[in-house]
């Protein structure tokens, strides 16, 4: 099978999109199927390994945060009946829809990797007041007849489109690496005293990164020496630094480097995954991996992640996430560890390829809920 995959927002800062496309696009390759991936960038590139498959780069739009966009269709269409696919995989719900009518009137499957429920990304964008669910369930609507499957990763993703009864959605969870996330990856990182916390995610809004340095105030008020790790770069940088200063947290910007991440994560003593809109929670699953045990919103996907003994879903408050912080910490760190661990292993890449592989070849039943 030739699987392309289309993105855009896929650049060095990407990373979930990016984290999860990679993954996919290996196992694809593994399992003995072409990739060829197809995002945005500042000129024509075209890089091709046994690993990855190939990468077609295609000048893109700058919008800002170091993104880039694919906005001609007739440039795509082109390509795609070039490359003629037997599948191809849309991860942008907004403007890479138009390849889905391509894919259709060259008898082509056509999937939609659901990455974000759209309420999420248009809510910290519009004013307050103004309805979000008629619009959303419209745009759904046609998102679910333009492709043969929808695929989102939680039932939280998932519900945006039961909603509006998708005949084809399928629930297919995401994976982490975990020979690269592992409880050992903190042995190539220095001990420090007291309680360490991380938080690894874009710093924008709707992720609520201001709740972990609130929460790491108020540990601090009440005499827990708790210190922060903030992994991660966007909009909000600037803001957050000002909010914490005074506060031992240190600001990493965006890791690039995987096994960084990973050695960042499994020394801290609880992850903090903020969002109440997650649409999976993959930064979570990577702290669970590395035996980091989690406090979560109890709103969003992440709280689907988390088994008995490896962390706690809390409201998205900071008092909440500092009470949740205590709690753990107050608690057996081997076995909280051990717990994460387990239920990280049960989300291993190679189940979501396996299952994406069926979607793809139309061989499996519709699964989301």
């Amino acid at each position: 099978m030739r699987i392309v995959q289309l993105a855009n927002f896929y650049g060095a800062a990407s990373g979930g999109l990016r984290t999860t496309l990679d993954a996919l696009g290996r196992g694809y390759v593994a399992a003995g199927h072409e990739r060829v991936l197809i995002v945005p960038g500042r000129r024509y590139a075209r890089v091709c390994d046994a690993r990855d498959g190939l990468r077609l780069t295609l000048p893109g739009v700058p919008v800002g945060g170091g993104y880039r966009l694919l906005l001609s269709p007739r440039t795509l269409r082109g390509l795609l009946r070039r490359l003629a696919p037997d599948s191809v995989e849309v991860s942008d719900k907004l403007t890479l829809v138009h390849a889905a009518g391509w894919a259709r009137g060259h008898g082509v499957r056509a999937v939609l990797l659901s990455h974000e429920r759209l309420d999420a990304i248009l809510a910290p964008r519009l004013p307050a007041w103004l309805p979000l669910g008629r619009p959303a369930d419209a745009w759904n609507r046609r998102l679910a007849g333009a492709f043969d499957a929808v695929v989102a990763a939680s039932a939280f993703s998932c519900a945006e489109f039961s909603r509006v009864a998708a005949p084809a959605l399928y629930r297919v969870p995401l994976g982490v690496d975990l020979d690269v996330f592992s409880p050992a990856a903190a042995a190539t990182t220095l001990p420090e005293p007291g309680i360490a916390l991380v938080y690894a995610g874009r710093l924008s809004r709707e992720k609520s990164p201001h709740l972990p340095v609130e929460a790491l105030r108020l540990l601090r008020r009440h005499g827990i020496a708790a210190r922060l790790d903030v992994l991660g770069d966007g909009p909000e940088r600037g803001r957050l630094e000002r909010r914490a200063a005074g506060l031992p947290v240190r600001f990493y910007g965006h890791v690039a480097d995987r096994h960084a991440v990973a050695a960042l994560t499994a020394r801290a003593d609880v992850a903090l995954a903020p969002c109440p809109v997650e649409a999976f929670g993959l930064s979570a699953l990577e702290a669970l991996a590395c035996g980091t045990p989690v406090v979560t919103a109890d709103r969003g996907a992440a709280p689907e992640l988390l088994a008995p003994g490896a962390g706690l879903a809390v409201p998205a408050t900071a008092p909440a996430m500092a009470d949740g912080v205590a709690r753990l910490v107050a608690g057996s760190r081997e076995l909280q560890r051990a717990a994460a661990r387990a239920r990280a292993e049960e989300f291993p890449w190679s189940g979501t390829v396996e299952r994406m592989l069926a979607v793809h070849g139309g061989i499996s039943s519709p699964s989301g809920d």
